[in-house]
């Protein structure tokens, strides 16, 4: 059996689209040649034997026949047909001829291959009414080209829909894998996505409690020495954990791996009195109201609650400097409230953030689940999440 089709080309052209062009290697073509060089040789000296060989007709035949495989592989309809009218008058056709008819079966649309088929039986048939066999009547002749013809038919569309189901199958793994690919890179830029959030978060706090230290140095020259120094020395460690974490920023967004922020623990909610801690450090005048309860909430609901309070207190210092704050933590039923409240001052801002840091933390607080507002009412700039306690 031959196989000679191609794979389907882009345009998904039909069977008789792709196999304009043979696929089979020269040696291939040769190979053919030579087996059925050999079956006509068995086919003329079986004819020689029964004393029907006919040389004006059978040796053209035969030459025609071995002539037409190469143009089999490529035209198998064309060489069918032609075939089917040498069956007619010559016994040599046999070997070829049945080819074809395969050849066409496993190429061409089925109603194209019953129709070369039922010729090829035909012409075959229409030789015994001239040309009988000896030892088999004409009733059985018939029987076995039908039989053999309908055979050679449907293993050919058999062939050809096995091979259009293994194509469909291999298109759709290779499919497959390229959108597991694409899944695969959105994760990965989604979590770099997520760790630099949480690296701008913690490197934005840590830069405005160095621009709060930094303006205690400048407004207050006159302050002991002892005072200066210890300002000095929380500035110089702020700065050095500061291009700590810009490094592992850097090196998040670089990486195609997703990092895991240097193992940097994930902040939980307690974490919060450390917060506060620092920005009283810093000269900010915070009140952190803070409610019982119990447990320590699930790890995505303090986070969000975490990243909050550090963004309230961050933009307190850097819009309003010397304003006090407010925090409030507390446990409502199934939700947890988190509130930032800071009186707006006329004062000029100390730094110039993104404008960006707000709408993090809304989509923070959406992905725990929850809800957050934030806005200026009555002199007062409040920032108010609500996050499931469950998540």
């Amino acid at each position: 059996m031959l196989d000679t089709t191609t794979p389907q080309g882009c345009t998904g052209g039909t069977a008789a689209a792709r196999s304009d062009r043979p696929a089979l290697p020269p040696w291939g073509l040769a190979l053919v040649v030579t087996v059925l060089g050999v079956l006509l040789l068995f086919t003329a000296w079986g004819t020689h034997a029964s004393g029907d060989f006919r040389v004006a007709l059978d040796v053209p035949a035969g030459v025609l026949a071995l002539a037409l495989v190469p143009l089999m592989i490529r035209r198998p309809v064309v060489v069918a047909v032609l075939l089917a009218l040498v069956a007619v008058v010559s016994p040599l056709a046999a070997p070829v001829g049945p080819t074809a008819v395969l050849q066409a079966a496993q190429r061409r649309r089925f109603p194209v291959a019953l129709a070369v088929g039922a010729l090829d039986a035909t012409g075959h048939v229409a030789r015994y009414a001239w040309r009988p066999l000896h030892g088999m009547s004409f009733l059985w002749w018939c029987v076995l080209m039908v039989a053999t013809h309908a055979a050679l038919v449907g293993w050919g569309a058999w062939w050809q829909a096995r091979t259009d189901l293994v194509r469909s199958l291999t298109d759709r793994a290779e499919r497959a894998e390229t959108e597991q690919g694409r899944r695969v890179a959105e994760a990965r830029a989604f979590e770099r996505r997520q760790m630099a959030a949480e690296m701008h978060d913690v490197l934005a706090h840590r830069l405005s409690l160095l621009a709060t230290y930094a303006g205690a140095l400048e407004y207050r020259p006159d302050a002991p020495p002892e005072l200066l120094a210890r300002a000095a020395g929380v500035v110089r460690d702020g700065v050095h954990e500061a291009l700590d974490e810009l490094r592992e920023v850097i090196a998040v967004l670089r990486d195609d791996t997703p990092a895991d922020a240097g193992g940097r623990p994930q902040p939980r909610l307690a974490d919060v009195h450390d917060l506060v801690r620092q920005s009283r450090d810093a000269g900010v005048d915070v009140t952190l109201a803070v409610s019982s309860w119990g447990n320590e909430p699930p790890g995505p609901v303090a986070r969000a609650a975490y990243r909050v309070v550090q963004e309230g207190l961050t933009n307190a210092r850097r819009h309003a400097p010397g304003a006090p704050v407010q925090v409030t933590l507390a446990r409502d039923g199934d939700r947890l409230l988190v509130v930032v409240r800071c009186p707006l001052v006329a004062a000029p801002p100390t730094s110039l953030g993104s404008g960006t840091g707000l709408i993090g933390l809304t989509e923070r607080v959406q992905l725990a689940g929850g809800t957050l507002d934030h806005g200026a009412r009555h002199g007062v700039f409040t920032v108010r999440a609500s996050l499931p306690w469950r998540a």
